[in-house]
């Protein structure tokens, strides 16, 4: 008895318990990316070779990295022979770079996009996890490797992914920062070092972003004097060696010439200022509606968004005492918030497409990721476990109503007679394929008969789901009812995916391609 007092009685900070204490870390630690990165490989390395590229965005950028590679040219970019002065670097460096280890295939145009999913879950799960503990930036990391706007958006090749890493690494650099005195060199370079990265990535609003999220922070906190903490004299240099050479690069070899206006022109004024005005020329995309654009970012987060109102409601309760002093969940709820507020509101006065809020989607897995953990540590009668079982109804009406409707589809969906193409059962709206997800419009009830499998998936994959998730937290298991949604999500995306293969001969010439080759 003696020796178990005295055992318990030990102060936390002795060698044996620290040791202790670190090594019950490490364990945890590796669950947890074991568990993230095991569905990462289920969810996008599985879908990794399949389908082909696509006509649109994927072909342009894989053909951009590999007249990179014949023209052993790193700054400025060609397609088919021209010059590509409108995007960013970083992106195709990538590419260019997989091509020379891998060779070119569809696989390899996609292997630095799925890494960059990897790196991303990883840093908001490591983020959650400085923010909330362990288990919030687990459930944090675990809504964002399993929600359907992040599987959705690297079916194609576009680089706001890589933009939502840069950011949620710059944000942990900066929330570090507000616990330093003063904060660190390393600190504040690796903050500056990301926003030159994001930089790199896609132009301006790499800046603009962080920048805006940061400031707002410091405004509304009364902590405007913190920005002179941040060494910016030597952050500034560590950002201009490592975003200024390939601009300055760019203009020096592709200088104005006669009429034919110069990269400073057409990458800064043209493809920055103008896009946001909706004035570039030729014309870019269609603009989605204003209410459409900010529902979706929601929508990209199914089905863990459904835990989004208490996520924020935790945030409003702490509006009232931002200037008297905020511990760190609350200093990371609200710098949260803002992150996902600027994008939206920056973009709400530009040029809107359904993707450009991904960079977004890390903040409010974040927010979700903090209120799970609560609600997990709660007790049985707590007003978080109270709230989450109202959201698992919420949720299991969706699910009831998603498989109503999947059937109903499966009835009206014959299959199609032997030898059908998809094409002939399409309808035509080419005024909506301006909209990256333009073509979805173009389904009818009798193409749908070629998709009866991933629709049978689907609706099944909600209807199981949302049951289970609802009865798991009716018997106050929280964490089964996550284990659930994320089964759920699994199956869904693997049905999402096998959808795409199916449609994808609409959007990629790749068979054509084959017989002219032959």
């Amino acid at each position: 008895m003696p020796s178990s007092v005295t055992l318990r009685n030990l102060p936390p900070d002795l060698p044996q318990s620290r040791s202790n204490t670190d090594s019950s870390d490490r364990r945890w630690i590796t669950l947890s990316a074991g568990i993230l990165i095991a569905l990462w490989l289920a969810i996008y390395v599985a879908s990794m070779f399949t389908p082909p590229l696509l006509d649109d965005a994927d072909t342009v950028h894989a053909e951009a990295a590999r007249e990179m590679l014949l023209r052993h040219d790193w700054v400025t970019l060609y397609t088919n022979g021209f010059r590509y002065l409108e995007k960013a670097p970083l992106m195709y460096w990538e590419l260019a770079v997989s091509y020379k280890l891998f060779g070119i295939s569809d696989w390899s145009t996609r292997l630095p996009l799925m890494l960059g999913v990897l790196a991303l879950v990883l840093a908001t799960y490591a983020l959650g996890r400085f923010a909330f503990g362990e288990r919030g930036g687990f459930y944090a990391g675990l809504a964002l490797v399993t929600s359907v706007g992040t599987f959705i958006f690297t079916r194609f090749l576009i680089p706001d992914v890589l933009v939502a890493l840069w950011l949620t690494l710059g944000y942990c650099f900066f929330l570090r920062s507000l616990e330093e005195s003063p904060p660190s060199r390393w600190t504040c370079w690796g903050f500056a070092a990301t926003c030159a990265l994001n930089v790199l990535t896609k132009g301006l609003i790499g800046l603009v972003f962080p920048v805006g999220a940061i400031g707002l922070y410091l405004l509304l906190t009364g902590n405007l004097r913190h920005i002179w903490r941040l060494r910016l004299v030597s952050s500034a240099i560590v950002f201009l060696v490592i975003a200024a050479p390939w601009h300055i690069l760019a203009a020096i070899r592709n200088p104005a010439q006669g009429q034919a206006r110069g990269f400073l022109w057409f990458y800064f004024i043209n493809e920055h200022v103008m896009r946001f005005l909706n004035k570039r020329v030729p014309p870019g995309y269609d603009t989605v509606p204003l209410l459409l654009f900010w529902t979706l970012l929601a929508v990209w987060l199914i089905p863990w968004a459904v835990f989004l109102p208490q996520a924020l409601r935790e945030v409003l309760v702490r509006l009232s005492r931002i200037r008297n002093g905020m511990d760190r969940r609350q200093r990371s709820n609200f710098l949260f918030a803002l992150w996902s507020l600027v994008i939206l509101v920056f973009f709400s006065f530009s040029t809107r497409q359904e993707y450009y809020t991904i960079p977004a989607l890390p903040a409010i897995a974040l927010l979700v990721g903090g209120w799970l953990q609560r609600e997990e540590s709660s007790n049985r009668d707590s007003t978080e476990r109270r709230t989450g079982r109202i959201s698992s109804t919420v949720l299991l009406a969706v699910g009831i109503l998603a498989f109503v409707i999947g059937l109903v589809v499966l009835a009206a969906a014959h299959p199609p007679a032997a030898g059908a193409d998809l094409a002939d059962l399409l309808k035509k709206n080419p005024q909506d394929y301006d909209f990256s997800l333009g073509h979805v419009l173009d389904l009818t009830p009798e193409a749908l008969g070629l998709f009866r499998g991933p629709l049978l998936g689907f609706s099944l994959s909600m209807l199981l789901g949302t049951v289970t998730n609802w009865r798991m937290r009716r018997r106050g298991l929280t964490r089964w009812g996550n284990v659930a949604l994320t089964l759920m999500m699994v199956g869904l995306l693997t049905c999402v995916h096998f959808a795409f293969v199916e449609f994808n001969p609409i959007l990629s010439s790749r068979d054509l391609a084959v017989a002219i080759q032959k």
